[in-house]
C-alpha cells in the first residue's frame, strides 16, 4: 500500500455523523500505565461514538482495555501509575479532559453514572442503601432534594423503581443485609437517580445467576426506554449485547479492532478475532457430542511480550506477512463499518 493511501484511510473519521445524535465522541484516546516493568499501553489509539438514546456494547477478552476504557471517560484512572496521555473525549461538545477536577465532579453521577463490577464492594458496608442513595441526589441536585425527608423519598421512589420489594423498609437496611442481585438492583437505582444522559455499566450481571441476570437486563432496557438514558455495555458475553445493544466496539489490546450495528457484527463479522469471539459461542441444536467448544488459540499478549505490526497476528488464522511488519489502521469496507485488518485493505 502506498504511504498517502494508508494515510488517507489511518485518519478516516469513526462516524460520518458527527455532531448530529452523538452524544460522545472519543478520538484518539491513550491511556498508559507507568510501572516499573515500563509503559503498559492500556489504551492505544481510541475512536468510538455514542448516539444519543442508544446501548453500545463493547466486548472482548480480559486485559483487552474494556474497563480502562469505562474508567477513562470518567477520568478515575489511578495516578499514578496511570494517566491519559492523548485523545479527546467529547461529551455534548465538551472535552471532558479539559475540565477541572471541579468541573468533572459535577458531571460524574449526575450527567454520567457509572455502575461498577462488583455492588459488595462498591457500596460502602457502614452506610444504609437509603443513605447512600440520598447522597448522591443531594450532592447534584439540591433543588430536586433540599431536605433529608426530600431525599429519602428519592430513594424510595428509585427503589420501587427498580423493582426492589417494600422500599419503605429497604432504605434502612445495609448491603450485607441484601443479596448480590438486590445490591445489583440499588446499585441501578443509584445510577439513574439523577436521570443521566449516560451509564456506563461495567459487567452489571457478572456475579449474577441466569434469573437474576435476565431480570435486570429487562430492567435497564426498560428504564432507558423510560429515561431516554444511553449506555455503554461492557461485557464479554456477546449474548448480553445481542439483547440489549444496538451497536458494538471489539477490542482487543487496547484498540477497538471492529465497530459497526449489532447485525452486522452478528451476521458478518470481518475481523478475525470477532470470527473467533462468535465462533466460540455454544449453539443450540448443533451435534456437539464428542467435540470440543471452539476456542481462540494461544493468549491475551502483555505488554511484555507485544508483537511487532497487528497485535493478533500470533493468534489469527488468516496471518500474512504485512501482519507480522505494520500495524494495520482502521479501514471501513461498508459506510458503517469499520475494521482494523490489513485483509480490508483498499
Amino acid at each position: 500500500m502506498d504511504t498517502e493511501k494508508q494515510d488517507a484511510v489511518t485518519h478516516a473519521p469513526v462516524s460520518q455523523d458527527t455532531g448530529n445524535g452523538d452524544l460522545l465522541i472519543i478520538e484518539d484516546l491513550h491511556t498508559h500505565f507507568f510501572t516499573h516493568d515500563g509503559i503498559v499501553r492500556a489504551l492505544d489509539g481510541i475512536d468510538l461514538v455514542l448516539k444519543s438514546g442508544k446501548t453500545l456494547g463493547i466486548v472482548g477478552e480480559s486485559g483487552c482495555g474494556k474497563t480502562v476504557l469505562a474508567l477513562s471517560i470518567l477520568r478515575l484512572i489511578p495516578n499514578p501509575p496511570g494517566r491519559i496521555v492523548k485523545g479527546s473525549i467529547r461529551f455534548q461538545g465538551r472535552d471532558l479532559l479539559t475540565l477541572t477536577e471541579r468541573e468533572i465532579r459535577q458531571i460524574r453521577g449526575n450527567s454520567i453514572s457509572m455502575i461498577f463490577q462488583e455492588p459488595m464492594t462498591s457500596l460502602n458496608p457502614v452506610f444504609t442503601i437509603g443513605s447512600q442513595l440520598a447522597e448522591v441526589v443531594t450532592l447534584h441536585q439540591k433543588r430536586r432534594a433540599g431536605t433529608k425527608a426530600q431525599a429519602r423519598e428519592v430513594a424510595i421512589d428509585m427503589l420501587k423503581k427498580v423493582g426492589i420489594p417494600s422500599p419503605e423498609k429497604r432504605v434502612r437496611d445495609y448491603p450485607h443485609q441484601l443479596s448480590g442481585g438486590m445490591c445489583q438492583r440499588v446499585m441501578i437505582a443509584m445510577a439513574l437517580a439523577c436521570q443521566p444522559m449516560l451509564m456506563i455499566a461495567d459487567e452489571p450481571t457478572t456475579a449474577l445467576d441466569v434469573t437474576t441476570q435476565a431480570q435486570i437486563l429487562r430492567l435497564m432496557n426498560t428504564l432507558k426506554e423510560e429515561t431516554g438514558t444511553s449506555i455503554i455495555m461492557v461485557t464479554h458475553d456477546l449474548g448480553i449485547v445481542a439483547q440489549t445493544c444496538q451497536d458494538v466496539a471489539v477490542m482487543y489490546t487496547g484498540h477497538v479492532v471492529e465497530h459497526a450495528g449489532v447485525e452486522a457484527i452478528f451476521s458478518c463479522p470481518l475481523h478475525p478475532y470477532t470470527k473467533g469471539l462468535m465462533q466460540s459461542i455454544p449453539r443450540m441444536g448443533e451435534k456437539v457430542r464428542g467435540t470440543r467448544l471452539y476456542a481462540i488459540p494461544g493468549n491475551v499478549p502483555t505488554a511484555r511480550n507485544m508483537p511487532k505490526g497487528c497485535s493478533f497476528n500470533t493468534r489469527c488464522p488468516e496471518v500474512m506477512e504485512i501482519c507480522r511488519q505494520e500495524t494495520p489502521p482502521p479501514f471501513r469496507p461498508e459506510p458503517l463499518h469499520l475494521v482494523r485488518c490489513w485483509r480490508y485493505a483498499p
